[in-house]
């Protein structure tokens, strides 16, 4: 109640000054009463009421990693995604994960596969491709955005391309990445998002990320996501190159970063007030039917608006999950983990943070809602 007093007061303050004058007559000289009936039946209140109850407002974003809801043909058949999904049906690899991504207001995901039909492939030792109908187990899981610029969007060349955008798009899910970018209005906030394969640090990479950063925030975007699809496979520590694109891209007006590829996670890294997310491993993942590493994780921010303007509070959430719901293989259902397991990964994520040198964010304290971390401004740790 307190926070909409300042507002409220205002608000009263200038529907008051911005009365009609009107010259009292002499001969029967009034004052206005402003809580006499209908005094403000003829004045439009809505851009008024509109900007107080807009006074303060938020927008929960959550990324998580690789998925690749298809196969190879050098997979087979048996204990592929293809088989998964002949068993247990399309609402199986999402069900675990949906009712989180249901509560936020934008899920992002790295789409690591083609959906198309095209039999014409590229020469290069993995192609993934999963059915047209896959595209379904997107909307199924509630997610709504994925970057496309990684290294196996064109594994069935530009037909598969356009197929896979085609597909995205009969499902309204947004998609981005290279040139394309996603530009969107939710809860009153306009969020920009841009994708990049992030191999090089280059004068070239730097001067389109500053172009199209510009480009986005010119467009009225008020938060922008950078996701950058780098790395090295198997690495749990991000490279040189990691670390100076993700820094430049929040020097370029970044809000957030959000990286993929090395096929697990890698640490967080506070810099300068905003957050870069090195690796968030792989997720729904149907490029190997029993990896080793099994462990994942949801990232989630909420961002908080004051009259508009993004202001300094910080809340983000770490959510421990594996890439199946069952240890002894893949079954490409990725479940929030609990208990010991929970802690496990949640110590991995910030052991490796700690190990990124100058990160103000290995020195953060969270608390523990059940098996969630929750990183918020003025909070101590209660684990």
């Amino acid at each position: 109640m307190a926070k909409l007093t300042v507002p409220l007061l205002l608000c009263f303050t200038f529907l008051l000054s911005n009365q009609p004058f009107q010259q009292p007559e002499i001969q029967a000289a009034s004052t206005p009463d402003p809580l006499k009936e209908n005094y403000f039946a003829t004045m439009d209140l809505s851009t008024i009421v509109n900007q107080v109850i807009n006074y303060e407002n938020t927008v929960t974003i959550s990324a998580a990693g690789d998925v690749t809801i298809g196969s190879d043909d050098s997979f087979g058949y048996d204990g592929t995604f293809h088989h998964e999904a002949d068993v247990s049906g399309l609402d199986h690899f999402g069900k675990n994960v949906a009712p989180i991504f249901e509560a936020d207001d934008l899920t992002i995901v790295n789409l690591e596969t083609t959906l198309t039909t095209s039999l014409n492939k590229a020469e290069k030792t993995f192609r993934f491709a999963g059915k047209p109908s896959y595209t379904e187990i997107l909307s199924l899981s509630s997610v709504e955005a994925v970057n496309l610029a990684n290294n196996h969007t064109f594994d069935y060349l530009e037909k598969g391309y356009e197929d896979t955008v085609t597909n995205l798009n009969t499902y309204q899910i947004d998609s981005f990445g290279y040139d394309k970018y996603f530009l969107k209005k939710i809860n009153d906030i306009t969020i920009g998002a841009l994708g990049y394969n992030g191999w090089n640090d280059t004068s070239e990479v730097r001067q389109q990320m500053e172009k199209d950063i510009a480009s986005l925030k010119e467009q009225g975007a008020q938060i922008v996501i950078a996701n950058f699809h780098w790395g090295d496979e198997r690495h749990y520590h991000p490279n040189a190159t990691q670390q100076s694109l993700g820094r430049f891209a929040i020097d370029a007006g970044a809000d957030l970063v959000l990286g993929h590829h090395p096929h697990v996670v890698q640490g967080i890294e506070e810099y300068k007030s905003k957050y870069i997310v090195y690796s968030l491993g792989n997720f729904m993942f149907g490029g190997n039917r029993n990896p080793d590493d099994k462990d994942t994780f949801i990232f989630q921010q909420t961002f908080h608006f004051g009259f508009d303007e993004l202001t300094d509070q910080k809340d983000i959430k770490i959510i421990p999950t594996s890439i199946s719901s069952v240890t002894n293989r893949n079954n490409y259902q990725p479940t929030p983990l609990e208990g010991k397991e929970a802690e496990r990964v949640l110590n991995k994520i910030v052991t490796l943070s700690e190990e990124i040198p100058e990160n103000d964010f290995a020195y953060k304290d969270y608390r523990m809602e059940e098996s969630i971390a929750v990183f918020s401004n003025g909070e101590s740790v209660e684990q």
